[in-house]
Parts: structure tokens; sequence; C-alpha cells
């Protein structure tokens, strides 16, 4: 089941502040990313690692559709997590959709699907490497790793990203800003070795950004 605009709005008003709210529910209204996670994870009911979760929205989402068997979700920005608790606990999913403020690559004591979206490029290349494998060392047998990220590509799409993440740099948004874009064979390059099938759409949306979508798993998915 997607959420419809009813559900939309029933988890926008888990958080307190009223701009929250109406950024949270056009978020989930119009980012393609959400609905994708959840047909990408259909008939694979596991827990689900959510690395950079931010608010833990994925979670909220994945929980309406009934698609998950428990989902933690990592984040360094304390403010951030705080604030989705929050959110959990007015909901009285406290025990469903748990949220800790720690290091992208700190061991969990889970196995099941893995989700990392928009996070790579703000890592150094090599600390890329570190958290994909980090991310296979959580993925059960039958999970599913779902990553969106910017592919460089050089396409027209890809250099309109690089002035948006300039802006967002600049603006103090995101300290520290991009710092590298993976080619989809640095990604390939990381998780084939590992026994991973990686399979890779794009999910532009109504952006004029480089955004894709990559599935990946140890098993053939549908």
């Amino acid at each position: 089941m997607i959420p419809d605009s009813r559900t939309r709005r029933r988890i926008a008003a888990r958080f307190r502040r009223p701009g929250d709210r109406i950024y949270i529910h056009g978020k989930l209204a119009t980012d393609p990313v959400y609905a994708a996670t959840a047909l990408a994870i259909k008939g694979r009911c596991l827990p689900l690692l959510d690395i950079g979760c931010g608010l833990g929205l994925l979670g909220h989402y994945l929980h309406a559709c009934h698609a998950l068997d428990g989902y933690l979700g990592l984040d360094h920005d304390g403010r951030k997590i705080a604030m989705g608790r929050d959110a959990a606990e007015r909901a009285g999913l406290g025990d469903e959709i748990a949220l800790r403020e720690a290091d992208a690559a700190t061991p969990q004591p889970l196995r099941g699907h893995v989700a990392m979206l928009d996070v790579l490029h703000y890592l150094p290349r090599d600390r890329q490497s570190e958290l994909l494998a980090f991310a296979v060392d959580h993925l059960a047998d039958d999970g599913v790793l779902i990553l969106r990220n910017v592919i460089r590509d050089g396409s027209w799409r890809y250099r309109a990203t690089v002035w948006e993440e300039k802006f967002i740099k600049a603006v103090g948004w995101i300290p520290g800003g991009a710092q590298y874009f993976p080619t989809e064979d640095d990604i390939r390059g990381v998780l084939e070795p590992r026994g991973i099938r990686v399979d890779f759409k794009p999910l532009f949306g109504r952006t004029p950004y480089n955004s894709w979508l990559m599935t990946a798993s140890r098993q053939a998915l549908p």
C-alpha cells in the first residue's frame, strides 16, 4: 500500500513545528525515492538500517506501507534525531522506529535491508568505499541495498547538480558540501566483488538533478 494524501498528512502531523509539517508533507508527496524504496523491498519483510536517516521519514513511510519488520536510522545530526524520536513517540511508534545519533559506519546488531539516500557524495572517495562495504556487512542474504545518489557522468543534469551543491554549501545548509560524486563504476567496483548484484535506474522525478536509484542484492531482484 502506497500512502495516500491523508496518510502523508498524518505522518507530517507527528512533527511539532508547522513549517516542518509543510515541508514533510511536500517531501513525501513529491520525492519519488520513498515509493521506489517500498517497491524495491516489496515481499521481503525484514528490518531496515537507514544510514544518514535525517528525521527518519523513510521509516514512517515504510511503516505506513506495512513493509518492514523494524527500522533503525543513524545520523550524526543530533537535532534531527531528537526531532525524529519525538515524532515517533508522539505516533506511538517508539518501538518500531528507532533513531540513533551515531557515525554512519558504527556497527549495528541488525541484518536486513540497508538504505543510503543522498549520502555518498558528502564523503571523500575512500570513505565511500568503506561505507558501501559497511552496508554490505549489514545486508541479509535476501535483503536489498537501496542507494539514491548523484552519479558523475558529464551530463547536463550532472552539471546542474554540481551547481546546486555549490549553492547548498555557500548558504551553509550542509557544512562541507559535496566531496566526491561517484561514477557507476566506482559503486560497482565495491559491490560486485562482494557478490552483490547491482541495478541502476534514473530517478530524476520532476527535478533537473542527476539522481539515480541503485538497488542491490545477493539474490536476483524481481
